[in-house]
């Protein structure tokens, strides 16, 4: 691969690594050190995670932003300091009596919009330190809850797990900046048996799910890139626009506005992606320029 390629390498991360350590792989692999990601995964988790060369890495910030989907197993009668597998187990429960019935009616409370408060053990800026170098360091975090949405919250098979605790398979589909965890740590409290998030696979950020992924030993035998082009016609509303609206839009100028909420991918004439805008009442406003 040329190092002056341009787009989005979508991975199925593997357990054990972290978000960074597949950016590294991924650095090695491209021959540049312009990479980066959208939407860190916990080494616990495995599946989607967006990557970007060069200057798609200008389009991870908006991508952060995008809904995502996730299959999960919250195992109910055991709660951890970190809300998932990872931490330490602080009290436990006889899961052994909790029901269908009872799990679809704390789930139903939360679904849709509602107010979450974050994992302590996060990667939130507390006056200006990460929330989890805080509570490692043996601090008692609470961290203020947040809006976020949803949208699905299925649930799936439960199966008795050992020592009384209970698994119960899930599949999310929420707004960026929900926990997969607290909504885990939550199904619990709200059970009375405690709870924690026992997997997590990552099936879709925006439009990029699992069938566009490709694990860590296939890229090293072919690195797929997405071209930037491809990358943002996928992600956001598309405006073609003729020789003049592009040389404006190349200088960061106006358009008319385009009457749609968010950002706005606009192409030239050949196909070629120049910027990222947004409304800005009559016009539009650049976001990014990409030429």
């Amino acid at each position: 691969m040329s190092p002056t390629t341009d787009g989005l390498v979508v991975v199925d991360k593997p357990a054990g690594l972290t978000s960074h350590d597949v950016v590294a792989r991924v650095r090695r692999l491209a021959g540049t050190r312009k990479v980066g990601h959208a939407g860190t995964l916990d080494p616990m988790a495995t599946g989607v995670l967006v990557v970007g060369v060069n200057r798609a890495t200008r389009l991870l910030g908006h991508l952060t932003l995008t809904e995502k989907a996730y299959d999960a197993t919250v195992r109910l009668g055991a709660t951890t300091v970190t809300d998932d597998a990872e931490g330490e187990v602080v009290a436990t429960a006889d899961a052994g009596g909790v029901t269908a019935e009872a799990v679809a009616a704390v789930v139903a409370g939360l679904t849709g919009d509602i107010q979450q408060v974050p994992s302590a053990v996060s990667a939130i800026k507390v006056d200006g330190q990460r929330s989890y170098k805080r509570v490692r360091a043996g601090e008692d975090v609470e961290l203020a809850a947040r809006p976020v949405t949803v949208r699905r919250f299925d649930v799936g098979d439960l199966r008795p797990a050992a020592d009384g605790a209970l698994d119960v398979d899930v599949h999310v589909v929420c707004s960026s900046g929900t926990y997969v965890r607290a909504l885990a740590r939550d199904l619990g409290a709200g059970l009375g048996v405690g709870g924690h998030l026992a997997m997590l696979r990552r099936t879709r950020v925006g439009p990029y799910g699992l069938d566009v992924a490709h694990t860590l030993e296939e890229l090293a035998d072919e690195l797929v890139v997405l071209p930037i082009a491809d990358a943002a016609r996928a992600a956001f509303a598309a405006r073609d626009v003729d020789a003049a609206a592009a040389t404006v839009v190349s200088h960061g100028g106006p358009l008319p506005a385009t009457g749609v909420p968010g950002p706005v991918a606009v192409f030239g004439p050949d196909g070629g992606f120049l910027a990222l805008v947004e409304d800005r009442g009559e016009t539009t406003r650049a976001v990014a320029v990409f030429v």
